[in-house]
């Protein structure tokens, strides 16, 4: 990007996501990190009074690797709130009680889907390009950018997903004594907590430009605030699910559960509004939005 005059740089510290600039004789451009890394349209023009037309054409879109990112992710988090509400309210199933097992294997069922949206999440973020390359060279399955928010926000949540597989995978062993729940279970929840909170955090900040925003206009906003609602609710569940010598507290163990499903309402509608997002127009006719643009955002 030769012959550049940048008009503007700002973020978060330490990082930079949003670049407005011009070349040379041109009318000036701006570049937001998490629809660059996501091939978005600007985010002026994704707006909550638009979204009854967004969803309708977000109903359908195989082409576009947001969208099964979205899919993908709403399917776990399905899984997670049906785990949860059986937890809760196990007269749902109309089959009596429904034992810890088949709730655990619905857990581990709902962590599979959590993890193969979050690397494609990453895979994208690894192809997205930096700042003034529209296109990587190469396809890459992998990418070091840990002064990217959105590529940060990726990779914890990845590997907190991870945590999750091993952490409902080890909570349908029977017969575990607190020592081993708090072990095999309470501690890759609690870490894994931990990291989605954190990438929850760096994704609400890559779309503010700073460390906190309200702008309940934009749909963009209403995504990463609500995920990141989701990730206080899985962090309070991970708190009040430890465990401790005798017999379970029945409060502690309602509110983890109350929280998880918190959690998962708050990813499954997160990730179903991740449709219309992906709906406007893609990248190529964004750029030339973003020419006309004189303002800001």
């Amino acid at each position: 990007m030769s012959e550049l005059e940048q008009l503007e740089e700002r973020g978060a510290w330490p990082f930079v996501t949003l670049r407005v600039w011009r070349r040379l004789g041109q009318i000036r451009r701006q570049w937001n990190a998490r629809h660059h890394r996501k091939q978005l349209a600007p985010p002026e023009t994704l707006q909550v009074a638009r979204l009854p037309q967004l969803l309708l054409r977000g109903l359908w879109l195989p082409g576009k690797l947001n969208w099964w990112i979205g899919v993908i992710f709403a399917f776990g988090a399905s899984l997670f709130a049906l785990a949860s509400s059986l937890s809760l309210w196990p007269s749902l199933a109309n089959l009596g009680e429904v034992s810890e097992t088949r709730i655990g294997a619905i857990y581990f069922a709902g962590s599979i889907p959590f993890t193969a949206a979050a690397y494609l999440q990453l895979f994208q973020a690894a192809n997205a390009g930096e700042f003034g390359q529209e296109k990587p060279l190469r396809t890459k399955l992998f990418a070091w950018r840990p002064h990217d928010a959105g590529w940060l926000s990726c990779l914890l949540q990845f590997v907190g997903t991870v945590l999750f597989n091993f952490n409902t995978f080890d909570g349908m062993w029977p017969g575990l004594t607190w020592l081993q729940q708090d072990l095999l279970v309470w501690a890759p929840n609690l870490v894994g907590s931990i990291l989605f909170l954190a990438s929850g955090y760096l994704a609400f900040i890559e779309f503010g430009h700073a460390y906190w925003a309200w702008r309940p206009e934009n749909l963009s906003w209403w995504i990463v605030s609500i995920n990141l609602l989701g990730c206080v609710g899985f962090m309070l569940s991970a708190i009040f699910a430890v465990g401790l010598p005798g017999e379970p507290i029945d409060v502690a163990v309602t509110a983890a559960t109350a929280f998880t499903l918190l959690g998962a309402i708050c990813f499954l509608t997160g990730a179903v509004l991740m449709l219309p997002e992906t709906a406007e127009e893609g990248i190529e006719t964004a750029a030339s939005a973003h020419d006309a643009i004189t303002s800001v955002y």
